[in-house]
């Protein structure tokens, strides 16, 4: 956005109260201007590191410039390529030579929020008054006007000394002159008494007979007006301070502008300059501030017609780094800008945003779309969709990730997304486009419900792990260890052991039944349960016989996995015996038990 005009009378109303806690300035001027047709020069009279040096031009643009030695120096094409005539206003700022020391101070002080150390500090080092200077010049038919350009004038001669005259005594301590003007002689008059006039007065050199008053009561008339209030007091304890209303420059190419002087410590707290919009500071009956406005509605009320604003600058006078911040709004957005780096809008508040948008609460809970917030963030909507909390890191290079972060003493967890080009492997895994909870520190990482409620993890929108709220774990798919399988109890014999199984392991997908029979007449049916049956596969199934109570011959006649036939051998009584049944599980028939390149997770 193109640079706006700050709001000028407002940001000197704060300087002039911020002053109140400086000490005096140095003596004498900051900086000495000269005045060529081409250039201005401003030789810098202080100890100086850097000067900067702002001019704002006759439409309202600003100019800065800088410099590292101790003259600041300004072309006419420095301007712009289209010079305006008409008059400029300068600022000028000197950073003066920090110690590594008083900054260090400084900076320990703004780090801790110590606004009196840090006022101390820069007392001590002698930096606890702005060194700056201001001013104006102008530019007539191209070219800077010459500030030691000497004024003709109607009552006085270029020196400002009273004009020859051919004149008439008025017996009061003037003439008049042949063309009707009133000329001043060497004889003061003094009247030791009160002074009433009933009538207008005209004060100055150009004030001539039979002056044409209208509604003017007291009118001061020459080429340079001031008003002085001089304090005489000398008793001590008595304020002494010398004040004037001063009304424009007195050199060629100074400013047109009406200021409150302070003539004792040599400031101009309070200035206007000529041409300023109609209420530019108004106070109303109430005490509202309108700035370009008549009728404030607030304490202060700022009104213009594009991006009404505020400029808050921290100049390098005080030991501080520069810094500057604009706080401004408009149809778009009410936004703080950081004109230092790069005039980047950290912060932007659109219109239409609804209410507690953003919410701090007095305990320092930050509610969002929520005015009582329950925790330090609390994201609120009352929508039938999803309400998101999105980190986002749109760089796609090998470095970047979107992560939330968790911290607390010595444990950190981080949830977050890796761009596509990521190399980093974890686990196994290069990173490059997954998505990661991690603990980053502390004892561990803990997943699990604090409630009576399942755990489920799950993949392409399925359940794929579902651990119940009595412990018992559900898992769909195939389930692959580097260790062992096994169960553990404890050993009802002894309390302080406890009993460690691991599960039976082999190169095939295994099922099994068991059971016992008894042939009669020499054979007996076994009809195998469903249970066995429906998930056993009919090649490569085996079955093993076992006697029981004595000793015979037993054989397998037939077998499926839904039926077992035995038979005892020719001459052999009927039999008992135990039954051991193997198969394989249905669609496992070709399950690979060496697989090259794919070693298990270590």
């Amino acid at each position: 956005m193109p640079n706006r005009s700050p709001v000028v009378i407002a940001s000197a109303l704060m300087v002039l109260l911020a002053c109140a806690v400086f000490a005096a300035p140095p003596s004498g001027p900051v900086a000495q201007i000269s005045v060529s047709p081409h250039m201005v020069q401003w030789r810098v009279l202080v100890p100086s590191d850097a000067v900067t040096l702002t001019v704002s031009g006759p439409d309202g643009e600003t100019h800065r410039f800088e410099s590292k030695g101790q003259t600041m120096n300004v072309a006419l094409k420095d301007l712009g390529d289209a010079t305006l005539d008409g008059i400029y206003v300068y600022d000028l700022v000197v950073t003066p030579p920090v110690s590594s020391a008083v900054k260090q101070k400084l900076n320990e002080a703004r780090k801790n929020n110590d606004d009196a150390a840090a006022r101390k500090a820069a007392r001590d080092a002698g930096l606890d008054h702005p060194m700056t200077d201001s001013g104006a010049f102008s530019i007539l038919n191209g070219s800077f006007v010459s500030p030691d350009v000497q004024e003709k004038t109607n009552g006085a001669s270029a020196s400002g000394a009273p004009r020859a005259a051919t004149s008439t005594s008025t017996g009061t301590g003037g003439a008049v002159s042949a063309s009707g003007r009133l000329v001043p002689v060497v004889n003061d008059q003094v009247i030791p008494d009160d002074l009433i006039v009933q009538g207008s007065e005209c004060i100055g050199l150009d004030c001539i007979n039979n002056e044409s008053f209208g509604f003017d009561t007291l009118r001061l008339k020459e080429n340079n007006t001031r008003i002085k209030f001089d304090d005489t007091s000398v008793s001590s304890g008595f304020p002494n301070v010398d004040w004037q209303l001063t009304a424009n420059d007195s050199a060629s190419g100074g400013a047109n502008k009406f200021s409150i002087e302070d003539v004792s410590n040599a400031r101009v707290p309070f200035t206007i300059t000529a041409a300023s919009p109609n209420n530019s500071v108004f106070v109303d009956s109430s005490g509202r501030l309108g700035l370009r406005t008549a009728t404030p509605v607030l304490d202060i009320h700022v009104a213009t017609s594009n991006t009404p604003g505020m400029r808050l600058e921290q100049n390098s006078s005080g030991g501080f780094t520069s810094q500057t911040w604009d706080i401004a709004g408009n149809e778009a957005n009410f936004f703080v800008r950081d004109v230092t780096g790069g005039s980047r809008l950290p912060f932007r508040i659109r219109p239409g945003a609804p209410t507690s948008s953003i919410d701090i609460a007095a305990s320092g809970f930050v509610g969002v779309g929520t005015s009582s917030p329950s925790q330090k963030l609390h994201v609120f909507e009352n929508v039938d969709a999803n309400t998101l909390l999105v980190i986002e890191n749109s760089n796609a290079g090998a470095s970047a990730a979107g992560v939330l972060r968790a911290k607390s003493d010595v444990a950190t967890v981080n949830f977050q997304a890796h761009a596509a080009s990521r190399t980093i492997s974890r686990f196994g895994q290069t990173l490059g486009g997954w998505n990661e909870m991690l603990a980053v520190s502390g004892n561990g990482l803990i997943l699990g419900t604090l409630g009576a409620t399942p755990l489920i993890l799950g993949t392409n929108s399925a359940a794929r792990m579902t651990i119940d709220s009595a412990g018992s774990v559900t898992i769909p798919g195939n389930l692959t260890v580097s260790g062992v399988k096994n169960f553990a109890v404890a050993d009802p014999s002894d309390s302080k052991r406890a009993l460690y199984y691991a599960a039976l392991e082999g190169p095939e997908a295994g099922t099994y039944i068991r059971g016992s029979a008894k042939t009669v007449n020499g054979e007996v049916a076994i009809e195998l349960p469903g249970y066995f049956s429906h998930i056993t596969e009919t090649e490569r199934m085996t079955v093993q016989l076992t006697p029981v109570g004595a000793w015979g011959q037993l054989y397998v006649a037939e077998k499926s996995p839904g039926k077992l036939v035995v038979k005892v051998a020719q001459g052999t009584p009927d039999l008992e015996f135990d039954y051991f049944v193997q198969g394989i599980r249905k669609g496992y028939l070709d399950y690979q038990v060496e697989r090259p390149d794919a070693f298990p997770v270590k």
